[in-house]
Order: structure tokens, then C-alpha cells, then sequence
């Protein structure tokens, strides 16, 4: 089944839209860095250095772009500073598809994998209800079953909040309060989707538990539980990043990509931050696509992630 075809005038306006801040914040610098300046010369080189890392894009990937650039002069002998932005744009896409286990222009799923099942992670804050809401509406509107598990009974307001967001999309919802255990509600969930042939289940997790092995142990026995009634369940396990963290979001990958096997990543809030360049960093350092991006607060600001539309939109 496909979702979110991409990309429309409409959805690239508003990803142009939502990355203005970064784009606005990157290139002003970019263009004072080349005042004065004929060509891409070490000055120059150590100025974008200093960007690219200022604008969350990170130490080591910046590391990585720039010495491509170098190679790039050092073979063509002269580069003129009028074609910096359109080398950057290149070797980041280049570096971007080197990195990335590839990307659909819809997402799609095996029709034998039903339900198909999504397990969402991430620390509270980031924007993973909402996410959560809008991938069901994107789903719904495509005439597929959802059902939403709330298994974060960590904290009462995510139930809450997830049933609200569960009667705004017009989707069932199976949950059992906050302090319920979370595996069961999730076990109960995959049941209930099973007998009633939902297409598309999407499981809530806590953000936040004691400390990093319970987090850790929590979400292993949810996966566990799920397995008993989908052996290959989930599907998905989704990580929620707020963009808007920068270096934060860089780090919160690496502490769950250790409690669980994420294989999809979400990034949150781009339309409200300058630090748009850490989804460079993040695609580049983990072998984890970025499969979604949010780039505002309607229920349709929820985007595939596309390398070179995203790339494009920063440069154009």
C-alpha cells in the first residue's frame, strides 16, 4: 500500500516553507564567508567549516563534506566562490546517498505484512503524539484500517493526549490507563487489530522511564509481546527527534538505537528551527533512514523524507 505521494507544488511549498529558517540562517553566513573572495581558497574552506558545524550539521559530517570540497579544488585547480553553493548542494546529496539504504517516493508496505505494525519511540517533548496522529490521518485518508495502541502508561497525559488525538483522526484506540503494563496493552492492541483486520496498528511507548535499562527492558518485553501474536512484529520501530534540539537529537539517536533496533527515523519541528542541518548530520552518522519529517502543525505537515527534494529546497 502506498502513502504520501510525493511531492506535490503544494507539499514542496511548504517544505520550502519549513526549512526557511535554515535556509535563511546558512546561506546569509555562506554569502558573507565569500565576500571579497574570487575563489574557494582555505579561508573560505574554514569559514564553511565553522557554519556547517554552527548549523547542527555536526563535527564529523562537516569533517566529511569539506574535505570532499577539497578534493573538488584540488582536482579542478580553481573553483570560483559563485559555484560553492552548487558544489555543497552535490557533495551533501552525494554524501546523503552514500549513507542511506534508499528512499521510496511513497511509503509503502507488503500487503502480506498485515497489520502492519509501527512501534514509536522517542523522549517526550519531541513531537511524538502529534506525529503519531498525523501518520494515522495520513493512513486513514488513504482508506486503511488504523488502530493506535497507548502503551506510554508512564504518564497519564499521554494517554490522554493520544485518545484525543485518536478521536480528532476518528481512529479506535485500545488502552488501559496510565500504570497499566505496557506489553499488555500493546499485546491487546495487535489482538484487537488482528480480529477486526486493521491495516495499519501504530504503538505508543514511554519517553521516560527510570533510567535507561528500564527504558531499555520496557521496550524489549513490549516487542517480545507483540511477537507472540506477529512473529515479525513491529515492523517499524520509529524514532521521534525534535529537530529544533540540534546536537541533542544527534545524541538521543544513539541511546535508542541502543535500547532498541530503530529502523525509521522522524524529525519534528524543522519549520520552527535554524537547525535544519542536523538532519544532514543525523541521515550521514547513522545507518538509520530518516523516513518522515514535520514541518508544521496541520495534520498534513507530515512528509516523507526525500534527500534531494530536501537538499534542494535548502539551496534553492
Amino acid at each position: 500500500m502506498g502513502v504520501f505521494s510525493f511531492l506535490s507544488k503544494d507539499k514542496k511549498d511548504k517544505l520550502d516553507k519549513g526549512l526557511s529558517k535554515t535556509k535563511q540562517s546558512v546561506f546569509s553566513k555562506i554569502s558573507k564567508a565569500v565576500v571579497g573572495k574570487s575563489k574557494v581558497d582555505e579561508d573560505v574552506l574554514d569559514n564553511l567549516e565553522e557554519i556547517l558545524v554552527t548549523s547542527d550539521v555536526g563535527v564529523q559530517t562537516t569533517l566529511k563534506i569539506i574535505e570532499r570540497i577539497e578534493k573538488r579544488v584540488a582536482k579542478d585547480k580553481y573553483i570560483g566562490t559563485s559555484q560553492l553553493n552548487k558544489i555543497l548542494r552535490d557533495e551533501i546529496v552525494e554524501l546523503l546517498q552514500e549513507n542511506s539504504k534508499g528512499e521510496e517516493t511513497e511509503f509503502s508496505t507488503s500487503e502480506s505484512k498485515l497489520p502492519y505494525v509501527i512501534m514509536v519511540v522517542g523522549v517526550n517533548g519531541v513531537g511524538k503524539t502529534t506525529t503519531i496522529g498525523k501518520l494515522a490521518y495520513q493512513y486513514k485518508k488513504l482508506g486503511k484500517k488504523v488502530m493506535l495502541g497507548a502503551s506510554d502508561t508512564f504518564r497519564a497525559a499521554a494517554v490522554d493526549q493520544l485518545t484525543i488525538w485518536s478521536e480528532r483522526v476518528g481512529v479506535p484506540i485500545i488502552s488501559q490507563g496510565m500504570g497499566a503494563d505496557p506489553a499488555s496493552v500493546a499485546f491487546d492492541t495487535l489482538k484487537s487489530a488482528v480480529a477486526n483486520n486493521v491495516d495499519v496498528v501504530i504503538i505508543d511507548t514511554a519517553g521516560r522511564l527510570h533510567n535507561k535499562i528500564n527504558l531499555m527492558n520496557e521496550l524489549t518485553k513490549i516487542k517480545n509481546v507483540m511477537k507472540k501474536i506477529i512473529p515479525d512484529a513491529p515492523h517499524e520501530i520509529l524514532l521521534i527527534l525534535d529537530a529544533s534540539t540540534g546536537q541533542n537529537a544527534i545524541e538521543q539517536a544513539k541511546q535508542f538505537s541502543v535500547a532498541t533496533e530503530v529502523n525509521a527515523l522522524a524529525l519534528t519541528k524543522l519549520d520552527g528551527t535554524a537547525k535544519g542541518g542536523v538532519v544532514i548530520g543525523i541521515s550521514d552518522q547513522f545507518k538509520i533512514p530518516v523516513k518522515y519529517i514535520g514541518i508544521g502543525e496541520k495534520m498534513e505537515d507530515l512528509q516523507l523524507f526525500n534527500r534531494n527534494e530536501f537538499v534542494d529546497s535548502l539551496f534553492n
